[in-house]
């Protein structure tokens, strides 16, 4: 199973990845795709984490909005995916993980076979109820670092409830690192698509177009397509 990690910048995709490794790497054979634009900053962190084998753990330096590395052309990940199935086979769940990107960014179900979308209490308690594909149709939206929700004035329980009606009833989990009960929610999660995918059960979706919708004036609603029909140069 091929499993797509994506979110903003800083929402901890890295250690998330890392925790997941951490709780699994005993149970199933795991191998690791890290995308950044420009440097492989992020597989050197998990390799130094000693959470896998290092040759499990492969960059992709993207040169490019993340965004169009794991949705528009897939290939350098395809490719990177691929090969390391090939050296490493058999494998069991493949984590691929996005540069850091916005609230549009997901993944192509020719790349993941599911996905679940990152974001953190520090980049504030409102972000889940403002929906976007990521948050709204990823298999998994995880609220990540609430031990910090005291820290930053963030209420946990609204932003779970929040993210529950942007994703209509589609499962949330709130995530620290440092809190064992919620990693083990998060390797429970893991294990059972696992089970779904190895039985067929599970069919990739994908949540990238947006949904119908009206603007002012408007009779019928229009839907924007594709993800790559948005103008990125106005982005950092």
């Amino acid at each position: 199973m091929r499993l797509g990690v994506a979110g903003p910048v800083g929402t901890g995709k890295s250690s998330l990845i890392a925790t997941v490794c951490r709780a699994l790497a005993r149970e199933i054979r795991l191998g690791v795709i890290t995308n950044d634009i420009f440097t492989d900053e992020d597989a050197r962190f998990l390799r130094s984490a000693g959470v896998l084998d290092p040759e499990r753990i492969r960059a992709v330096e993207t040169g490019a909005c993340p965004h169009t590395a794991i949705r528009d052309d897939v290939t350098a990940n395809l490719a990177a995916v691929e090969q390391l199935e090939v050296d490493f086979d058999p494998l069991d769940v493949v984590l691929v993980e996005s540069g850091g990107d916005n609230l549009t960014a997901t993944f192509s179900p020719a790349l993941v076979d599911a996905q679940l979308f990152v974001l953190d209490v520090a980049g504030g308690g409102d972000v889940a109820r403002k929906g976007g594909p990521g948050i709204g149709r990823a298999d998994l939206l995880v609220v990540n670092k609430i031990d910090l929700a005291p820290h930053v004035g963030v209420d946990v329980e609204q932003m779970v409830a929040d993210g529950l009606e942007a994703r209509e009833g589609r499962p949330v989990l709130a995530l620290s690192r440092h809190r064992e009960e919620t990693v083990a929610q998060l390797r429970s999660w893991v294990l059972n698509m696992l089970a779904a995918h190895q039985a067929g059960l599970h069919e990739p979706q994908d949540p990238g177009p947006m949904a119908p919708h009206f603007h002012a004036g408007e009779v019928e609603p229009h839907t924007h397509d594709e993800a790559h029909d948005h103008d990125h140069a106005h982005q950092g």
